[in-house]
């Protein structure tokens, strides 16, 4: 089975041509999990499938490295624009892309006829608690307290396609991630677990943020993440509408527009490397 390696800010993904490879359907998560496995497979926080659509230009089928399925990836989700571009499965630097019924639209930036970079429409983020989900008493989650391993926190939760709890901190270099990521991950109030970030706030366009994704643990950056993080910002009064997210592999540019009330995402698409592997479906 052929396959390409690509990352986004680091978010690393195996990339594969679900219209060339035929693969079973009810094989995929197996497949997604021993991939994934930096050890023993090619290595990455998970395996996107690429295919055709009748609903958009293409479809992105988004398995975690666990090997659970993900409904939208924003780092993967350039990737797979760069994909298809690079590929010359589409001529244009516009494309439409369907991931769990939700299609967005994608702009590619390239230099030398290869996409390097690419903004997306990441839609209207979604704020009602029971749509995200997470159990709460009111309509919204914002600056609420929450008992995660007994310490207290407060955060605002948003849903960008998957569901975030951003936590703010006083600093994220030597957070106990791997400790409080998990905690959250599967507490009681996320009938759907959570993604969830920890952000430091620099000043008005620029924040730090580090991301426990649900799934894959701890990733180099979390397109998605970045949109809720800006988001759970301007709901506190703590940032301007336009903010570049420093996360752990790289920048991220987000904009919140205030009168479309929609969010779009820039941030780089870069391929790793091609490959080919034996694999037992």
């Amino acid at each position: 089975m052929k396959f390409t390696k690509m990352q986004g800010c680091g978010n690393d993904y195996i990339y594969i041509n679900g219209g060339a490879e035929q693969i079973p359907q009810e094989k995929k998560p197996e497949l997604a999990l021993r991939l994934s496995d930096r050890h023993f497979g090619v290595g990455g926080d998970g395996v996107i499938f690429i295919n055709p659509s009748t609903e958009a230009d293409f479809e992105m089928e988004m398995y975690n490295a666990d090997g659970s399925r993900g409904e939208m990836c924003g780092n993967g989700i350039r990737c797979v624009a760069k994909y298809v571009y690079d590929n010359h499965l589409t001529e244009r630097q516009e494309v439409d892309i369907i991931s769990a019924g939700q299609v967005k639209h994608v702009l590619l930036q390239t230099v030398n006829g290869r996409a390097v970079a690419a903004r997306v429409n990441m839609g209207r983020p979604e704020l009602t608690a029971e749509k995200i989900p997470v159990t709460a008493d009111g309509e919204r989650v914002i600056d609420e307290a929450i008992l995660v391993d007994g310490k207290e926190y407060r955060m605002t939760c948003v849903s960008m396609g998957n569901p975030h709890a951003v936590v703010f901190v006083d600093e994220v270099e030597h957070l106990p991630i791997e400790k409080a990521g998990p905690c959250f991950e599967r507490h009681e109030r996320f009938p759907n677990r959570i993604n969830t970030e920890f952000v430091r706030v620099i000043d008005r366009e620029h924040v730090e943020m580090r991301v426990w994704e649900r799934g894959a643990g701890e990733t180099l950056a979390c397109g998605t993440g970045c949109c809720a993080v800006v988001t759970a910002c301007v709901l506190n009064g703590l940032t301007d509408r336009k903010v570049t997210v420093h996360v752990r592999g790289g920048d991220i540019l987000i904009e919140w527009d205030e009168k479309e009330d929609t969010i779009y995402m820039t941030g780089p698409a870069v391929t790793v490397f091609e490959g080919e592997i034996d694999v037992c479906v």
